[in-house]
């Protein structure tokens, strides 16, 4: 946690990640949190931990479980479902294409009638996107991913979800920034970059044109607190590092 002078360790790039990912509960009040990969689940333990105090984790089966894995509750697969259509859980989901109107894709890549490559199949996606919330998060930010139209639409959209009561997409965080969709047209904008990170750097690892937020902030800068909880509480290994590979220091 500190230098060879003593000194705290500057917050390296999957820290900023983590903030990043935390940011997206807050001001959720009592939901469900459904991160999907690790940055994604120290950010919604860290969101708990401090800010959003009254969120909902889950061990994934039927137990609703605190910041550090102790059991608080049991969550029927009825009730569950209830939260899942209701609006009343928001998700972090991955994704292997995401376009400008944030159309997800983690089905095929290529024609879905003869894909070039088989991937996980729509899942949930469908179901999450139009009944609560959902954000994604990217570990690698690339113009493979980010592409002007995706091959399939497994999670929908602004410019599909005409009428659904639920869908909002909050925000999509990579190992780049952060982005949002409160432009006119509701495509994708870049509303944070994350320190260390050019605008240049972002449009040349997008297949698409992006939106810049007049003052292109950057991510907020993690508290000796949080910075304490990461390190030493929620990922002492260090595996958030790995996620992002080679940038996340």
């Amino acid at each position: 946690m500190t230098d060879t002078a003593g000194r705290v360790r500057a917050p390296s790039r999957s820290e900023y990640c983590v903030i990043a990912c935390a940011e997206a509960w807050r001001g959720n009040g009592e939901v469900l949190a459904s991160p999907m990969g690790l940055i994604p689940s120290l950010g919604a333990r860290l969101a708990r931990h401090t800010f959003s105090p009254d969120l909902l984790l889950t061990d994934g089966e039927a137990l609703l479980v605190g910041p550090g894995g102790e059991v608080e509750g049991w969550l029927p697969y009825r009730r569950h479902l209830t939260m899942v259509t209701g609006g009343r859980r928001h998700v972090m989901m991955g994704a292997s294409q995401l376009d400008r109107y944030g159309n997800q894709n983690i089905s095929c890549i290529g024609d879905w009638s003869r894909p070039a490559r088989q991937l996980l199949g729509v899942r949930g996606a469908p179901v999450n996107t139009l009944n609560n919330p959902v954000s994604y998060w990217v570990p690698r930010h690339s113009p493979r991913v980010f592409v002007e139209k995706v091959d399939m639409v497994s999670g929908v959209g602004y410019d599909h979800a005409a009428g659904a009561r639920f869908h909002r997409i909050p925000r999509v965080v990579t190992n780049l920034g952060v982005f949002d969709f409160e432009t006119p047209d509701r495509s994708m904008r870049l509303a944070a970059l994350h320190p260390g990170v050019t605008v240049d750097e972002v449009r040349e690892a997008t297949g698409f044109p992006v939106h810049v937020a007049d003052r292109g902030p950057y991510t907020r800068e993690p508290t000796a607190g949080e910075l304490r909880l990461i390190r030493a509480v929620l990922d002492p290994e260090g595996r958030r590092d790995l996620e992002i590979g080679a940038q996340a220091r």
